[in-house]
């Protein structure tokens, strides 16, 4: 018997081939890190689509490189192309907004003062019981709030500007990657399964609740976003209100959060149109946004999201927060797919602890 057949040798050779597998996926991950975005929207988008594929797939005829490129130009129609032009136009309105709030046109303080004026004696007693009542103060912190969100917001602008170029690499690096997920996601995937050391049920498992909450995620949350926002949109444009597409999109971003999302923008517009006389635009605002916008958010969002992914409110809440803080824009996808990915695992422990079969 040689020294490479002994069983110590063998374990040695073993976590020897452990750890250089370790080392190098490790190395990988760190030189694709630049493309992060691009091959986890890549990968998103894949996913979204996959049953479409398998359509067009079918229709050609079993022509999987010809069904990969039609389906690659029709997400770049509904998808890409309208995302570029929204984006360019959200980009030249926050920048006027910039502008006017860096000109004193938008003077902060002289908003809160009529919102201040326009309001009951109770509401101005209980003011002055939080000691809110010194108004050059509380305009003063507003002002520099505001100030400093604008010049935020001109600097993501200044960037994304001159990050034109890394923008139009990383939209090439996840349409090519895109092309070929479409083309062979399911033998890439097989391959995947074939070479994660879990039984098969548990890769069932965990497979299944992975794809489910990236389509909930996705699918749902950007329908109800969409959605949420086109309204309110609309609603303000018909208002009058000045930069009503920004609006809107902030509207979107913040509707990804359940619960609370768009009405952080159109409830305290709705109570300023109130205070400063603009009655019916007010009243109007609230209505329109409790019966309509909140509708949507309560009657899409469960059928859309919370159906497929299993998970409660709170934790669709604060994974997409914790998510959002950790990895920006791409936390809401990441977010709720680890802490599905969380329950998942725990829930498989748990059934295997008890020796009854997993489930979702």
């Amino acid at each position: 018997m040689t020294s490479a057949d002994r069983p110590g040798a063998r374990a040695l050779e073993d976590k020897a081939f452990l750890l250089l597998i370790a080392a190098v996926s490790l190395l990988f991950g760190w030189i694709l890190w630049p493309f992060s975005g691009a091959i986890l929207w890549g990968t998103v988008i894949a996913i979204l689509f996959a049953p479409l594929q398998r359509r067009v797939v079918h229709a050609a005829g079993g022509r999987r490189t010809l069904a990969a490129l039609a389906m690659l130009t029709i997400i770049v129609v509904i998808v890409i192309l309208p995302l570029t032009l929204v984006a360019a136009s959200l980009v030249d309105e926050a920048a006027g907004v910039y502008e006017k709030v860096r000109s004193r046109e938008w003077n902060v303080g002289r908003y809160f003062q009529q919102i201040f004026d326009a309001l009951p004696a109770w509401a101005a007693s209980l003011l002055q019981r939080f000691r809110l009542t010194d108004l050059g103060a509380v305009q003063e912190r507003l002002s520099a709030a505001l100030m400093q969100g604008s010049q935020f917001l001109a600097g993501q602008v200044l960037s994304i500007g001159q990050s034109t170029f890394d923008f139009i690499v990383n939209l090439f690096v996840m349409l090519y990657l895109l092309f070929f997920l479409l083309r062979d996601g399911d033998a890439l995937s097989r391959r995947i399964r074939d070479a994660i050391p879990l039984r098969a049920e548990h890769q069932h498992a965990l497979v299944e609740n992975f794809t489910a909450v990236i389509r909930a995620t996705v699918k749902g949350n950007i329908v109800v976003a969409v959605v949420q926002g086109a309204l309110g949109g609309l609603i303000f444009w018909l208002l009058g209100i000045h930069a009503a597409l920004l609006w809107a999109v902030v509207m979107a971003l913040l509707s990804l959060l359940p619960a609370v999302g768009a009405a952080l923008v159109w409830f305290p517009v709705a109570i300023y149109l109130l205070a400063t006389g603009a009655v019916w635009q007010g009243v109007v605002l609230i209505a329109y946004g409790v019966l309509v916008i909140g509708l949507v958010d309560n009657v899409l969002r469960p059928m859309l999201v919370g159906k497929d992914t299993r998970m409660p409110d709170y934790v669709v809440l604060v994974s997409t927060l914790g998510g959002l803080a950790t990895f920006g824009v791409n936390g809401f996808v990441l977010g709720p797919v680890v802490a599905a990915m969380f329950i998942a695992a725990w829930n498989i422990l748990s059934a295997s602890s008890e020796g009854r079969p997993s489930d979702r």
